[in-house]
């Protein structure tokens, strides 16, 4: 019988995605990461919580379950880069980053040296195999279609590789989750980035990189209030910056347009200008899926955060990396998220946005 290791998490996706894997006549086990060892703001290891869930859970399904820690894989791998990055005044997206060096790293290592023939999660996204190479596609649920995700995973992490929720959209899941009897099948969706959960971001961040507060100044240098921390802010942000109305101001809103690293200024503009927006991005690296392309200069569409519409966009190659030209300008494209590209059903891949222009 074909061995199947899922990847459960303690919520509903993941649930339904081992259940309907049992019943599509599959051998299944459920290993749950224990990716982070501190408390939230509650005083609650919310891994302890989410565990106990999956144990109900793989009970009720009837499957073996099993915990690994990988705490000290995620610090190395994942959490030192997200905080090099906010040190730099980038905004990271560690979910990416998780997706390669944590759940198709040394969770599908593991999963292996149990025997598994292929990994499951319960992440939105489809497979698809032909010529020898593995295809990364989109789910049929384009609102909560994850390949952005998973733009940094190679041939060899998504060979043995399952999806069971990709031809599903999200409120099947749930009906199928309160079919089955399932404990999770009302339980909100996480979100934020993982290890952070329901915490206050920027408190979170001052445990970690303590800055000093300094000057908010706009387009011509004055200033017109306080920060917290330069690191604190990102690009397109309005909301946070305390500086509301001024009698000299135009009556619009406060966005964040850039950051002085160096001199701790946060630069802000009022109203949707023109400095919010750019013309294209250069990424130095880019991770292929499944191959490099042969044309050097090609159309496609992209995007520059999840759950974005498609942008068209013309991609130019240059060595690993590559620049990118916009068909239509694009708001607040922030240096150290991804570029993700795509034809009109598959993730051809993707890499962290370096600059803007």
């Amino acid at each position: 019988m074909t061995k199947v290791v899922v990847g459960m998490s303690g919520g509903v996706d993941s649930s339904v995605a081992a259940a309907l894997l049992k019943e599509q006549g599959y051998e299944v086990i459920g290993l749950f990461m224990h990716n982070w060892e501190e408390d939230d703001d509650n005083g609650v290891c919310t891994s302890v919580t989410d565990y106990e869930d999956v144990k109900r859970v793989c009970n009720k399904i009837g499957i073996p379950y099993f915990s690994v820690n990988f705490a000290k894989d995620y610090l190395d791998r994942v959490f030192k880069y997200f905080l090099e990055e906010y040190e730099k005044g980038r905004t990271p997206n560690p979910d990416v980053l998780c997706n390669r060096e944590i759940k198709f790293g040394p969770f599908l290592e593991y999963a292996k040296s149990m025997g598994a023939d292929y990994i499951a999660t319960g992440h939105y996204a489809k497979v698809e195999r032909k010529d020898g190479l593995t295809y990364l596609c989109k789910a049929k649920d384009t609102g909560k279609d994850q390949t952005y995700f998973l733009n940094q995973l190679n041939q060899n992490q998504l060979r043995d590789v399952l999806f069971p929720l990709g031809d599903m959209v999200k409120s099947d899941v749930r009906k199928l989750a309160e079919k089955y009897g399932l404990s999770t099948a009302e339980k909100k969706d996480s979100t934020g980035i993982c290890f952070i959960g329901e915490r206050r971001f920027r408190q979170f961040l001052k445990n970690y990189l303590p800055c000093k507060a300094g000057d908010i100044v706009d387009l011509t240098g004055k200033k017109v209030g306080e920060h917290e921390g330069v690191i604190y802010y990102t690009l397109g942000q309005r909301r946070g910056l305390n500086i509301g109305g001024k009698s000299d101001g135009n009556g619009n809103r406060w966005y964040v347009v850039d950051k002085n690293i160096k001199e701790n200024k946060l630069i802000v503009s009022q109203g949707e200008g023109e400095e919010l927006f750019s013309e294209g991005l250069v990424s130095y690296k880019i991770n292929w899926i499944p191959k490099k392309p042969d044309m050097t200069e090609f159309d496609c569409c992209a995007k520059f955060r999840y759950r974005q519409p498609d942008q068209k966009v013309r991609v130019k190659i240059e060595g690993d990396g590559v620049r990118v030209y916009f068909s239509e300008k694009q708001r607040a494209v922030t240096p150290g998220q991804y570029v993700v590209f795509y034809d009109d059903t598959h993730c051809l891949g993707g890499g962290v946005i370096e600059e803007v222009f």
